[in-house]
């Protein structure tokens, strides 16, 4: 059985972290904060003090406490902290320990996880399938479009016994990303949407693209994709995972012959 949720000092020991503080409650924690507009479940959340491009997350500590929250993933100490009844864990990258903690977190469930990744379509083809399959599996999937590197890990943080399937979708816009976000969902069945234009500028050719993407799916049973294009083709083969691919023409696995569209469905 899987001890969820998890106590400080178990956090503290996953991430690498240095601990500050005594957590004497030994609070149990059941979510994960990255915006201190969001809290909720103060006591029982666990504050990650991202460093964006834009924002700094260290500077929204203190509005994090006067919420409630005593737990805190930084990167760097603070200025005066004087909350003794606080926690501090101090670790080198505070993304970094989000998606170390999520990794550990889905390494712990054995179940059905389909991975979904392509250029347009995924948070579509996401919720098709949950709609489909909701009726006979108890899913876990991404809210909205949180496919990022900070989508993903709040994602997967939720999974739970219960669950029988995950259904994520992962979105990078650049090289070097795919691998962590592999880590993280860990797929048994891959979907490619397709490989189109969005986030060309990223990336040096088609080809750096494509493999990129597919990284997703270095660990599936089977990869599902749309065959006729030879780069995809080709790049899928070198992969070496089994795939299933469809079509509407000749040669795939499920050739398409018609598309019947209806008022409300297709």
């Amino acid at each position: 059985m899987v001890n969820s949720p998890y106590l400080i000092p178990e956090i503290s020991k996953i991430i690498q972290a240095r601990l500050f503080g005594d957590p004497a409650d030994n609070a149990p924690i059941t979510y994960l904060l990255t915006d201190s507009r969001q809290v909720r479940f103060a006591g029982q959340s666990l504050f990650f003090a991202l460093v964006c491009p834009h924002h700094d997350g260290h500077q929204f500590l203190e509005e994090a406490y006067q919420k409630g929250v005593r737990y805190f993933v930084i990167s760097k100490m603070p200025g005066p902290w004087q909350h003794k009844d606080s926690s501090l864990l101090l670790v080198d990258d505070t993304l970094s320990a989000l998606q170390q903690l999520c990794r550990y977190h889905r390494e712990r469930f054995d179940l059905q996880v389909i991975g979904i990744t392509g250029s347009n379509g995924k948070t579509t083809v996401k919720e098709w399938l949950f709609q489909l399959l909701q009726d006979d599996f108890y899913i876990l999937r991404n809210p909205r479009s949180y496919n990022s590197q900070i989508g993903v890990p709040l994602s997967v943080w939720p999974l739970r016994e219960a669950h029988q399937m995950g259904i994520f979708e992962a979105g990078i816009s650049q090289p070097g990303e795919m691998k962590n976000l592999a880590e993280i969902i860990q797929p048994t069945i891959g979907l490619l949407t397709n490989i189109g234009s969005a986030h060309d500028a990223g990336f040096k050719d088609r080809a750096q693209k494509i493999a990129e993407k597919l990284l997703l799916f270095r660990g599936a049973g089977v990869v599902i994709y749309r065959s006729g294009e030879r780069d995809i083709d080709e790049a899928l083969m070198r992969l070496g995972r089994p795939f299933f691919s469809w079509s509407f023409e000749s040669g795939a696995d499920v050739q398409i012959l018609q598309v019947e569209r209806g008022n409300s469905s297709t």
